[in-house]
């Protein structure tokens, strides 16, 4: 199984993810890892991606499921905001979405305060502009603590740790 944990940048993916692989015993991939350098250059500059900008980065993502997490458990953090991305990702594997949702304002306020990455928080707004939000999949809170946040996927999902197939 890999479960995505997804939503717009500043939503705590990365650091619900890894809380979760480490308690978990999975191991852990932040889908911004796979962007091609011209995305994160985009970025960077202020510059909203495209659907074709995000093209060679789902490939990755796909790619990555098909040679690393095929037949073991992973945590993969992964914007996913539309639904063709979500079936793209999911496609011939054992995926369960989980879309880390909190207000604009909180998200917002979370992007100022970080430092050091590539994502601008100016590029808030068309995230959400893209973002369809995902039906009949588990929603987690963002308002509770990082840790609270993990302990209710783990629960709500079932997962215990490494043995859960």
């Amino acid at each position: 199984m890999v479960v995505v944990l997804m939503g717009v940048a500043g939503s705590g993916k990365t650091t619900v993810g890894r809380l979760l692989a480490q308690e978990l015993g999975w191991p852990f991939y932040d889908a911004d890892d796979f962007h091609p350098v011209e995305n994160r250059e985009k970025m960077r500059s202020g510059i909203p991606l495209s659907d074709e900008d995000r093209a060679p980065w789902l490939r990755a993502l796909r790619a990555l499921l098909a040679e690393e997490a095929r037949g073991q458990n992973a945590i993969l953090a992964c914007s996913a905001l539309k639904q063709s991305f979500r079936e793209a990702l999911s496609e011939g594997f054992e995926v369960r979405f989980v879309y880390l949702k909190g207000t604009p304002e909180l998200i917002a306020h979370r992007l100022a305060q970080r430092q050091g990455h590539f994502f601008r928080p100016e590029l808030l707004a068309s995230q959400l502009g893209a973002l369809e939000p995902p039906q009949d999949v588990l929603e987690a809170d963002i308002t509770l603590p990082p840790k609270a946040v993990a302990r209710f996927i783990r629960e709500a999902l079932g997962l215990n740790g490494p043995q859960h197939r």
